[in-house]
């Protein structure tokens, strides 16, 4: 997928030079991101023979993440509801909001219950937008955003897997691992949301980026919790139907 695809978008924005501003923000990003991925993080598969880059692929998916079995389109659906509406993202959402709240950002909000209220509704609007962004686009890409733990052992290749899953996801019936633009796309966008709908008018492109950052590292500790944490059939979080995260249903090595 071309760059100019994702930047194709910000067209509809009537402000010219914020276009630019976020067109450059996101090539430098896009740039950055392909040359970290292409690093052979993920080539812990034994040396093969000469053979086709799928059949290659096939291979280190098989040897990191065990056989592959697509997800249904309702395993994706009760997926994402639960992603986008579930208990995880209205508790963060209270989290993040009692961090702005003693931080006064944006200071333009008023302090007491007014003040929280819309600091916890914006961050639940900006993980509401990023999710569904996220899921959208992954139907359009056909990408499988779904968590699969590793078959690795140790405590860095396992860091390391959840780190670049984040940016990743699998696609085909095979489930070869790419470089996923609606797990990039999806942070940028709920905070883009939140810059030019309901934050106070200062607010640009590059604050947008910026929180767009933090969301993606919250993300990417939500991996590291689905690769650490047990989610079992008998795990407390299973006792309490909270275990149906972006993880997939899949039993491995590190279930």
């Amino acid at each position: 997928m071309r760059l100019s695809t994702v930047t194709g978008y910000l067209n509809r924005f009537r402000d010219s030079r914020k276009v630019r501003e976020v067109q450059k923000i996101l090539a430098l990003t896009y740039v950055t991101l392909q040359a970290f991925l292409s690093a052979p993080a993920l080539s812990q598969a034994p040396a093969l023979p000469p053979e086709s880059s799928s059949t290659t692929e096939s291979a280190k998916a098989v040897q990191l993440y065990g056989p592959y079995l697509r997800p249904t389109h309702e395993i994706k659906v009760r997926n994402y509801l639960f992603d986008a509406f579930g208990p995880y993202p209205v508790a963060g959402s209270a989290l993040v909001g009692a961090v702005n709240q003693a931080s006064k950002t944006p200071p333009e909000w008023e302090q007491g219950v007014s003040g929280y209220s819309m600091r916890v509704a914006s961050n639940y609007g900006i993980a509401m937008v990023a999710t569904t962004t996220r899921y959208g686009l992954s139907e359009l890409f056909k990408d499988d955003s779904m968590y699969y733990r590793c078959n690795c052992k140790g405590l860095v290749p396992r860091v390391r897997h959840a780190l670049l899953a984040t940016l990743t996801a699998r696609r085909g019936e095979d489930g070869h691992r790419v470089f996923s633009v609606p797990a990039l796309v999806g942070p940028y966008a709920g905070t883009m949301a939140a810059t030019y709908g309901w934050y106070p008018r200062r607010y640009g492109a590059k604050d947008a980026f910026r929180k767009g950052n933090y969301s993606l590292l919250i993300f990417a500790g939500e991996n590291i919790s689905l690769e650490f944490f047990y989610h079992g059939p008998h795990s407390l979080l299973s006792r309490m139907h909270l275990n149906n995260a972006h993880g997939s249903p899949t039993e491995g090595p590190n279930k």
